[in-house]
């Protein structure tokens, strides 16, 4: 089990070590994004939702069909791969890489690694109850299609893509303010008093 262990870690090392090589350039960039996205300062979430905001505006004012906005943000993409490694030193310049930076980049890298991991842990597991439970894997999956399906239904596409975009942004900072805790905890507490309830009830 120990030596399982050890290899699991080494491998998430060694996975960190060759992200944080390829995210190298955008070191700086990713930096200061982190920091926004931890809420550092106070009226970060107000300029998340603001630039969020406008983004979204513009796409609803412009209206544009999928294959010109799907062309304009690979552009964008293409654009900021090309630039960013060219402008970063100049903007941030090359000296300002602390130690404490550097440690920081190395979670962000670890934490990234540790999330596609999990992401390709559920795929996984969907494989293998599609494998070991058929029935169960259906009746899981077309549900929750369904409920997609009808949530997409009630909901504009682009303000439900927006609301989406603006809760994903604004999660690390919940969740580093203790935000999320905070309120899962109160949900857990209630689930529990209606449990407790129901079993009081019963006897």
């Amino acid at each position: 089990m120990a030596e399982g262990d050890n290899k699991s870690a080494n491998l998430l090392a060694q996975e960190t070590a060759q992200l944080e090589e390829q995210l190298q350039a955008w070191g700086e960039v990713i930096l200061a994004g982190d920091r926004v996205l931890r809420w550092e300062k106070p009226w970060f979430p107000a300029v998340l939702i603001g630039a969020t905001t406008a983004i979204f505006l513009l796409v609803y004012y412009l209206d544009p069909s999928v294959l010109t906005g799907l062309s304009c943000t690979v552009m964008l993409l293409c654009l900021a791969d090309y630039l960013v490694p060219t402008l970063v030193p100049r903007v941030f310049g090359s000296n300002k890489w602390t130690t404490e930076q550097q440690q920081r980049f190395h979670e962000i890298c670890g934490t990234l690694v540790r999330t596609r991991r999990r992401i390709v842990g559920w795929g996984k597991r969907l494989c293998t109850l599609k494998e070991e439970k058929p029935k169960v894997y259906f009746a899981s999956v077309i549900s929750g299609l369904l409920t997609a399906a009808w949530i997409g239904q009630q909901v504009h596409n682009l303000l439900l893509t927006y609301l989406t975009v603006s809760f994903l942004l604004l999660l690390p900072g919940l969740n580093q303010h203790g935000v999320i805790t905070k309120y899962t905890a109160m949900v857990k507490r209630e689930i529990n008093k209606l449990l407790k309830h129901k079993e009081k009830k019963n006897e």
